[in-house]
């Protein structure tokens, strides 16, 4: 190359335009040139590849060029052939060739400069990343790995490409410019690795892509299902990977936000459903201004809410969930949803609606605590009809209890032993609301019984 077009070119790469295919190589140096350089291939050579790089028609040029290899295999201007030969495929849309001529190209190492090698380097990872799903998958290990190998030379020949002596940026302004070439060569690197099954190496790929551009959804976005794919896997980082790439608006958002909830569905296996909903909102507005996942952000396991689940009964439910902070977080996670086979307490009210009964009840660690209680801490919910066609049973129980039109005849203060499941609770003033409750029928007054009836004693400790 002539020394001005190196220049530009270096500029080129500085300023890291990497997109697109390289320029075409600029012809050998004209004939005082190469006089003063004693250059050591002959005029035939340079006539020949001169009539190949001056060819317009990319058929005809492409028959030049292997005439000039046929004649002149060992030729010094053979990395000048490499180029014309990958940037010319490349045009004809031949990627295949385009990606064994820009390899010969980059296996002839310190003898071509490093921009010509980073320019085959990068059409190269871009053509492979265009073509690899019409890819055969006989020898698809081996292209990967040589597209990963690829990759990673890129970036390390960008990292280490010097600023110009000549150049009137500061080394801080030179290393910026680099930073989308540098994200450019671990996202491919990333993309192979994952296929190739190594998590481990594609999420480091990936993070050093994002830390040359934060921006980055759809590498955020593989960072996710890398370290979801480790084994074990980084489910915590994971997960927040994923929400980064949500918020950046990565294409299909909607659906990878879906995935999104359903792994933290699988992680977790809440009491409910919806909470999955409700921690991936909270996630998605915290990872919105945190590319990196704060240490203090944790979700609970499936082991650690089974825990929970393990060593609560009603009372320590009410006192955890009353409490607040991550302790009423974390309970309720375990607990909502939750089917208790046995709660008693004092009737405080009751309200007859259509269809139903909704029962004010407080519960206390002993029947003189309910029974000197005034205000409930429960709202038991038990039918008296058949509910209404389409309600969905509480819990994700699959048959609704029959309803019990006897319980009419509980009344205030009233003592009452249900089972029933756990579905919301308010915090203030605290309240548990239960469903799918049927009531102990041996505690249900008689016809036509009257007086206040005590608070029965419990048959079983949960």
């Amino acid at each position: 190359m002539t020394r001005k077009c190196f220049n530009r070119l270096v500029m080129f790469l500085a300023a890291l335009v990497l997109v697109g295919a390289p320029s075409r190589p600029a012809a050998a140096q004209d004939a005082q040139q190469q006089n003063q350089q004693k250059t050591t291939y002959t005029l035939p050579e340079y006539n020949a590849f001169q009539a190949a790089n001056s060819e317009k028609d990319l058929q005809t040029r492409i028959k030049l060029l292997d005439d000039f290899v046929a004649k002149y295999p060992n030729s010094t201007l053979m990395q000048y052939v490499y180029q014309l030969y990958y940037t010319t495929y490349n045009g004809l849309k031949d990627y295949p060739k385009t990606i064994e001529y820009a390899d010969k190209l980059v296996a002839m190492g310190d003898k071509v400069g490093v921009d010509v090698r980073l320019g085959a380097l990068q059409t190269r990872v871009q053509v492979f990343s265009a073509i690899y799903s019409t890819l055969p998958k006989i020898n698809i290990q081996d292209q990967l790995t040589k597209e990963r190998d690829a990759a990673l030379e890129g970036a390390k020949l960008l990292d280490e490409f010097p600023k110009p002596a000549n150049a009137t940026l500061t080394d801080e302004q030179f290393k910026d410019q680099k930073k989308p070439g540098l994200a450019f060569f671990y996202a491919a690197a990333g993309f192979a690795d994952l296929q190739l099954k190594d998590n481990a190496g594609a999420a480091q790929a990936f993070k050093s892509a994002l830390s040359n551009k934060a921006d980055d959804a759809v590498s955020a976005y593989r960072l996710g299902l890398a370290y979801l794919g480790m084994n074990p896997p980084q489910y915590l980082d994971g997960f927040w990977a994923l929400a980064r790439a949500v918020d950046l608006k990565v294409p299909d958002a909607d659906k990878i936000k879906d995935y999104l909830q359903k792994q933290i569905l699988a992680y977790e296996q809440p009491g409910c459903d919806s909470q999955a909903a409700d921690q991936l909102n909270e996630l998605l507005q915290l990872a919105q201004n945190s590319p990196d996942r704060p240490s203090t952000w944790t979700l609970p396991s499936q082991a650690d809410l089974n825990q929970v689940r393990q060593s609560s009964n009603i009372l320590s439910v009410i006192s955890d969930l009353s409490g607040g902070g991550d302790k009423a977080k974390m309970t309720w996670l375990a607990i909502c949803g939750a089917e208790f086979p046995e709660v008693v307490g004092k009737i405080i009210d009751a309200k007859q609606s259509d269809g139903f009964v909704d029962f004010m009840v407080d519960t206390a660690a002993t029947a003189d605590e309910m029974q000197a209680a005034t205000t409930p801490n429960m709202d038991v919910k038990v039918w008296t009809s058949a509910p209404p066609v389409g309600s969905a049973p509480a819990g994700g129980a699959t048959t609704q209890i029959p309803p019990q039109p006897d319980v009419v005849r509980l009344q205030k203060d009233d003592g009452i032993r249900f089972s029933g499941t756990l579905v919301s609770y308010d915090p203030s003033p605290f309240m548990l609301h239960w469903d799918q409750v049927k009531v102990d029928p041996s505690i249900i007054p008689e016809k036509g019984s009257t007086g206040k009836h005590k608070v029965p004693p419990k048959k079983s400790q949960r």
